[in-house]
């Protein structure tokens, strides 16, 4: 009994993580390509990633690593770094605009979420179902964040590091075909499990102590960090 109420629970929070999953990897894709594109780089909008289509953006492996781990990666846009003017500075704005896309996404989850607990009501299915559903959009949106500024390849962070330190392009280039598995591997031992959390669980309760001071909340909603 004890078993099938956790599997039914599980089935219960893909369900609701899913859907929130697509938007998160959409706008941090869409993000990255729209800044490319800003900065006069055509090769986001010729491939067809300037879309609000997730499916357009979506890594299996980085999918379904967020969907179980609640951090994960998705597909890279190309681009093509000749159009910028500063290349060094395009680079590095253009690899930042995705996770910030994300802490975005993640505080206007937060503030949506705080308005339906503070104003909706909770005897309301459908109330009760979107409240959950900005709650996991928050969680997911802050990990993928975070979890793209680790400096591994493909992810966004292994970018910045490359262009503020030059020198470790050579090693990136060493583990190169190894980097889905390193990932993979990294996140499955839990070795990142510990720094990664305690980073999302500094800005969950950071952007929700700013939602809670904009609608003077009561501090029960949430009433932890999910992240620890």
């Amino acid at each position: 009994m004890l078993r099938s109420s956790y599997y039914l629970q599980q089935l219960r929070d893909i369900l609701y993580i899913a859907p929130v999953v697509l938007i998160a990897i959409m706008g941090h894709e869409f993000a990255h390509g729209w800044v490319s594109d800003r900065l006069g780089d055509p090769t986001p909008r010729m491939d067809g990633r300037l879309t609000l289509n997730p499916l357009k953006h979506l890594d299996p492996f980085g999918t379904l690593c967020l969907i179980f781990f609640r951090m994960g990666w998705a597909k890279p846009v190309r681009i093509n770094t000749r159009y910028y003017k500063n290349r060094k500075s395009g680079i590095i704005m253009v690899s930042l605009a995705g996770p910030f896309m994300n802490f975005i996404l993640a505080f206007l989850s937060l503030l949506l979420y705080g308005l339906l607990g503070k104003y909706g009501s909770a005897d309301s299915v459908s109330v009760t179902v979107f409240i959950r559903l900005l709650y996991y959009s928050a969680v997911m949106n802050i990990g993928l964040g975070v979890f793209n500024l680790i400096p591994i390849p493909p992810l966004d962070g292994s970018n910045v590091l490359a262009e503020l330190w030059p020198g470790v392009s050579v090693f990136y280039q060493r583990i190169r075909p190894y980097r889905t598995w390193i990932l993979v591997i990294l996140l499955a031992s839990g070795a990142l499990s510990r720094p990664l959390g305690t980073a999302n669980a500094h800005i969950f309760n950071t952007l929700w102590g700013f939602v809670k001071l904009l609608l003077n909340l009561n501090p029960h909603i949430p009433q932890t960090s999910p992240f620890i």
